[in-house]
C-alpha cells in the first residue's frame, strides 16, 4: 500500500489509477477511475482521462461538448454513497455518528457484524488507523467479497489493521471469551437481530467498553433496547436517530432543500459495566402499558 496515498486522498497530481469525482455545473457527481487513453461519456461529450492525468486536484477540466466539470479524489463520504453494493451501505451520517458517539479512537479495537458492502468497515478503518484492529464478520461469501472490493479499493490495497472472517460472529464467542481470549474496546452489530448477540457483546467487551447497534424499524430498536436492560451487563441504552437536510444559500434565497436524507436507521449505544457490578435501577418509571399485561 502506497502510504503517501492511504483513504484516496493522495497529495500532488492526479495519477492513472486515482478515483476520480467530476462534478458538473448542476451539481451531478460521477466517481470515474482514471486510466490512460480511456474517456468518460455523457450526454454533454466526452471528457478524456489523459487531460485529467497530471492535472493538480482540484482542476477543471471541459467536455468535447464544452461542460466544464470539477475534479476532485473523492471523500470518504463521497466513496461509500458511490461504492459497489451487495448490502445496504451505511450512510455517512449515521457512520459519522457512529464514529464520534461510539468514541471509535486511534489504536481501538473494534468488532463489526456484518461487514455488508464495507462502506462502514472503511469508517472504522480510517478512525483506529495501522495501530488499531478492525474484526469484521459477515455471513454471507459474497457480500465479505464485495466488502473485501471495497476496502481495499479505497485504502489502495490490503488495509493492515483489518481482519475478515466469513461467518457469523456466535461462532467466535466461545473461543474469544476465555480468559485469554481477545477483548474489545468496541463492538459494532448491524445486522437484523442484533439482541441475540447481547450475551456475545457483554463477554467480548473490556469493562468500559462501548456496544453500538444500527437497526432499520421501531420493532428492532425497542428489542435491542430491552435486551441490553435485560443482560445486566450494561447502563441504560441510549437510542437516536439523525435526520439530515441540506440547505440552499444563493444570496437572500436561503431556504431549505427540497429533499433531504431522512430515516436511515437508528442507533443504540450502551457501555459495559465491570465485572460483577449490577446496573442501579431506573428513576424514571415506565409509562403505563409500555410492557404489555404485564405493567402497572
Amino acid at each position: 500500500m502506497n502510504r503517501e496515498c492511504r483513504n484516496n486522498q493522495c497529495r500532488g497530481p492526479l495519477r492513472a489509477g486515482d478515483q476520480v469525482q467530476l462534478t458538473d455545473p448542476k451539481g451531478r457527481k460521477h466517481l470515474v477511475t482514471l486510466a490512460t487513453g480511456e474517456s468518460f461519456h455523457t450526454h454533454r461529450g466526452a471528457l478524456a482521462y489523459d487531460e485529467l492525468i497530471g492535472q493538480p486536484d482540484g482542476s477543471v477540466v471541459h467536455s468535447s461538448g464544452g461542460t466544464p466539470y470539477v475534479a476532485l479524489r473523492p471523500l470518504l463520504a463521497d466513496f461509500t454513497l458511490g461504492m459497489g453494493r451487495g448490502a445496504a451501505v451505511v450512510y455517512p451520517k449515521d457512520a459519522a455518528h457512529i464514529i464520534a458517539f461510539g468514541d471509535i479512537f486511534p489504536g481501538a479495537r473494534v468488532i463489526e457484524a456484518g461487514a455488508g458492502s464495507g462502506a462502514l468497515s472503511c469508517w472504522l478503518l480510517r478512525a483506529v488507523g495501522d495501530d488499531g484492529l478492525v474484526v469484521s464478520y459477515e455471513r454471507r461469501p459474497d457480500f465479505a467479497e464485495v466488502a473485501r472490493r471495497n476496502v481495499e479499493k479505497f485504502f489502495g490495497g490490503p488495509h493492515p489493521a483489518w481482519r475478515l472472517t466469513v461467518g457469523d460472529l456466535a461462532d467466535a464467542v466461545p473461543a474469544q471469551a476465555e480468559p485469554a481470549g481477545e477483548r474489545f474496546d468496541r463492538v459494532v452489530l448491524d445486522m437484523l437481530a442484533p439482541w441475540e448477540f447481547a450475551a456475545a457483546a457483554e463477554r467480548l467487551l473490556v469493562p468500559g467498553g462501548l456496544v453500538c447497534c444500527y437497526v432499520a424499524t421501531t420493532t428492532q430498536l425497542s428489542r435491542i433496547a430491552e435486551a441490553l436492560r435485560g443482560q445486566g451487563s450494561f447502563d441504560e441504552p441510549a437510542a437516536w436517530e439523525s435526520l439530515l437536510r441540506g440547505w440552499h444559500v444563493d444570496g437572500l434565497a436561503v431556504r431549505p432543500e427540497h429533499r433531504m436524507v431522512g430515516h436511515t436507521g437508528f442507533l443504540v449505544t450502551a457501555r459495559r459495566l465491570a465485572d460483577g457490578v449490577t446496573p442501579p435501577p431506573r428513576r424514571r418509571r415506565p409509562a403505563k402499558g409500555a410492557h404489555g399485561a404485564d405493567a402497572g
